[in-house]
């Protein structure tokens, strides 16, 4: 389904809410990621939401009597769409949340469509590079300029937290135009392909967590709030935001639907500030901002409307979660 496909001007009511609560579940992924990685290793928690994830989407999978790929090439190329799009990214926000606070891991996961515009052009040969999206960029690179504070130095945990955090959306960067080039043009739905790829991610995870972090501890032996973080970046993180945001595109459009890219970071500091109480220097608000602006130039949201593909937050099942 692509924006010349799907209407763009459907009623307010008919998409706003889900559109709201696609913002709220994957702009909350950051907290859930920030108390799970305070007793769970950063690889054994994304095991444990992928693995979730996946049987959610299975379960949903079930009830529509859709079915996996069977194509042996799709699930080759989902190999790199699982480790680049789930695995890497996941792991690597955990490990940045254990240096920074979660509403700047979800600040830095709204600079994905950034990093997905250049490696799109340059290596994956899937967009065009026009003045409006140089301007873009130009910003976008910028606003990453002031929220990392560079004119006071870097240096410390806080500062490699938040390249974590960068990894993490250059990650995206990676997976997004390389599912566009090799997968998107396949003839299996989206719901197919993305519980396809959380069962690979599931299976690179099974492998590589126990050589890294050793053995995932039994769940039973971890705390309620944990448990509860986990289940909801995978059922809902995941599952319910994965068909939500089906159901926005189809009907509100792609363009319109792209848009939760902006609402996603208000969520993470709104939840980040009122239940961790987390608090940011000036600069790291006014520089998600500036990053904002550029994602809305490049994108072409500020002048004449134009059909846009999903960016980063949406297109990931999330996939970004968390990002």
């Amino acid at each position: 389904m692509t924006a010349d496909t799907t209407p763009d001007r459907a009623p307010l009511r008919s998409w706003l809410p889900g559109f709201v609560a696609l913002g709220m579940i994957w702009g909350s992924s950051f907290l859930f990621i920030k108390v799970g990685v305070a007793e769970l290793h950063p690889l054994h928690l994304t095991l444990y939401r992928v693995a979730t994830g996946a049987v959610t989407l299975l379960v949903v999978l079930a009830v529509l009597r859709d079915r996996l790929p069977r194509e042996p090439r799709v699930w080759a190329h989902l190999v790199v769409v699982a480790a680049f799009g789930v695995a890497l990214p996941f792991t690597l926000f955990g490990f940045g949340e254990q240096r920074v606070e979660s509403m700047l891991a979800g600040i830095w996961n709204a600079t994905t469509p950034l990093i997905v515009l250049p490696l799109a052009v340059l290596v994956f040969r899937t967009e065009r590079l026009t003045v409006r999206r140089a301007i873009g960029l130009g910003l976008g690179f910028a606003g990453v300029l002031v929220v990392l504070g560079v004119w006071e130095g870097v240096g410390g945990s806080h500062f490699t937290g938040q390249l974590m955090c960068l990894g993490a959306a250059a990650c995206y960067g990676v997976a997004i135009p390389y599912q566009k080039k090799f997968i998107a043009g396949s003839s299996y739905s989206g719901l197919s392909l993305s519980a396809a790829q959380l069962l690979v991610a599931t299976a690179q995870l099974a492998l590589v967590a126990p050589l890294v972090a050793g053995a995932p501890p039994v769940p039973t032996g971890l705390s309620a709030k944990v448990v509860g973080s986990v289940l909801a970046l995978g059922a809902l993180g995941t599952g319910l935001a994965f068909v939500i945001n089906l159901r926005n595109i189809r009907v509100a459009g792609a363009s319109t639907a792209s848009t939760v890219t902006y609402l996603i970071p208000v969520f993470a500091v709104l939840v980040g500030a009122v239940v961790l109480d987390e608090r940011m220097n000036w600069h790291q608000p006014v520089g998600a901002l500036v990053v904002l602006l550029g994602v809305a130039v490049a994108q072409g949201m500020l002048g004449r409307r134009r059909p846009a593909s999903v960016p980063a937050a949406a297109t990931r099942p999330v996939v970004p979660a968390g990002r």
